[in-house]
């Protein structure tokens, strides 16, 4: 038999190219190359497609690759080579790569493509819509109001009147905390507000939940598992872009989390009704907060979540036996299947 020819996907359009450069190395290494004939693809900050060597930032005479909608395969530009993969595999978050839009572009091509359908990643993607499905689900998410940039932007008396003084903003299709700023005074409203406009054309104003910072994995399609949650344990105030990815970061990840079996279960109970309600393919990793009266709030479903060298997701299945290539291998027979 022969083998599977995968086309690894990276970079892309959005504020979190480099973590997807990040994420693609540490999957690239992984790919059994005794399985898998793997071709890699930079998607440039203009977003260009490039066929690369290696997974890197450099495109310097690359070919081009451009769809054959219809045809399962690719051709290069200039040399018109054809490139025909068996599956595509997406290291790709926020805005053009996790949002549906590569997900729609593989459904075009007749390609299978880990991770989300196109349905689940445009849902998980918008994390008002998330909220909002979630909530008639039944499942408890952080109270909040959105804001659409369009409109005339709410004062910070109004946002206290209904969710405290306490909030945070957030773009409402973004990733990896980009644009998001803890509030606690009407001092810069207006900034941190257009700051996170910068990112979503929606902004997200939740009420700050003082608890512990729950994750937890699921992989599967129609019978997903889920694992035990971790715990991220922040360097600073919350959870930032430097704490996630930063060398000296001073955050810490403990797996398992120190909770009782019964909240375990109760966590991992809301994370398999979240992946099913949203409809999620292949993997998700569905963050919660715990607060010290036992309350449990769903905070965000991320349906490609981070295989940085410090990402939860992957420890979180190392934990439970699954290898880091044996992880990569299940992911793409999920798509396959």
């Amino acid at each position: 038999m022969s083998n599977v020819h995968v086309l690894l996907l990276y970079g892309g359009q959005s504020s979190e190219h480099d973590v997807s450069i990040a994420s693609a190395r540490n999957v690239f290494a992984a790919l059994d190359n005794t399985k898998y004939d793997i071709s890699t693809c930079l998607i440039d900050r203009e977003g260009r497609w490039w066929l690369t060597d290696t997974v890197g930032e450099l495109h310097t005479g690359s070919p081009q690759l451009l769809p054959v909608l219809g045809q399962q395969k690719f051709v290069t530009l200039p040399d018109h080579k054809i490139v025909q993969p068996d599956v595509i595999l997406p290291i790709l978050h926020g805005k053009n790569g996790e949002d549906g839009t590569v997900q729609g572009l593989a459904e075009l091509l007749g390609i299978p493509c880990v991770g989300p359908s196109l349905l689940s990643a445009a849902v998980t993607m918008d994390k008002d819509m998330t909220k909002r499905l979630l909530e008639y689900a039944g499942v408890p998410v952080v109270p909040w109001k959105t804001w659409l940039v369009q409109d005339r932007q709410p004062t910070y008396e109004t946002i206290v009147a209904e969710l405290g003084a306490d909030v945070f903003v957030k773009p409402a299709s973004a990733g990896s905390s980009i644009g998001v700023s803890h509030v606690t005074s009407g001092e810069s409203w207006e900034e941190v507000l257009n700051v996170a406009a910068e990112n979503s054309q929606v902004v997200l104003i939740e009420k700050t939940i003082k608890g512990r910072e729950l994750e937890v994995a699921v992989l599967g399609n129609h019978t997903p598992r889920a694992t035990v949650p971790g715990e991220v344990i922040a360097g600073g105030d919350f959870y930032t872009y430097d704490d996630k990815y930063a060398v000296d970061s001073a955050s810490q990840v403990v797996v398992p989390a120190d909770i009782p079996e019964t909240v375990t279960q109760q966590i991992k109970d809301y994370a398999l009704n979240a992946y099913k309600v949203t409809e999620s393919r292949g993997m998700a990793r569905v963050d919660f907060f715990l607060t010290d009266d036992g309350s449990i709030y769903l905070n965000e479903v991320n349906s490609i979540p981070g295989f940085t060298n410090i990402s939860m997701y992957p420890k979180l299945w190392r934990h439970e036996g699954v290898t880091y290539p044996a992880l990569i291998s299940q992911l793409i027979d999920l798509a396959l299947e």
